[in-house]
């Protein structure tokens, strides 16, 4: 059973604008679509390194609190190129908590004006304990289809 979803697209904008309306957390909730992300919790800090973590505000009907929020941890930042990060959740000690599920973005420049985005959605490192609460994938593929369009639509105004 695959436990990873890949989709690609190819955006009228030049990386440099894709990468950065993907390195601002606040623009996050327009590329989700779904409704669940919301605003960033964090005085809208720029990613600019593996390891930094962001944390979003989230709201789903089936989620136990409805409104909650998520911590992610930046796990590859190449300025332009690529960028992923892991969703998890705050401990009370201050650390983070990863739910084992990846977002991976890779950027290929087509001449100046055109980037090819693969957009990666991994859940393979979810634990047994994860999955008791959340089906992998918890959207259909289109939702990631959906997610790079409306990626383009910011990228092609940013740039």
């Amino acid at each position: 059973m695959t436990e990873i979803l890949i989709v690609t697209t190819t955006i009228d904008a030049p990386a440099a604008a894709v990468f950065g309306v993907l390195a601002d957390p606040g623009t996050h909730q327009d590329i989700d679509g779904t409704g669940w992300v919301r605003e960033p919790l964090d005085d809208g800090r720029e990613l600019t390194e593996a390891g930094q973590i962001f944390r979003i505000a989230m709201y789903h009907d089936n989620h136990p609190d409805k409104h909650y929020e998520m911590a992610n941890q930046v796990t590859a930042l190449e300025t332009g190129r690529v960028i992923g990060w892991a969703p998890g959740g705050l401990a009370e000690d201050g650390s983070i908590e990863l739910g084992g599920w990846t977002w991976h973005y890779d950027l290929e420049p087509l001449g100046d004006e055109q980037t090819r985005v693969t957009l990666t959605y991994d859940w393979s490192g979810a634990t047994p304990e994860i999955r008791k609460n959340i089906v992998f994938p918890p959207f259909p593929l289109s939702h990631l289809d959906n997610s790079l369009a409306n990626l383009g639509k910011l990228a092609i105004d940013r740039a």
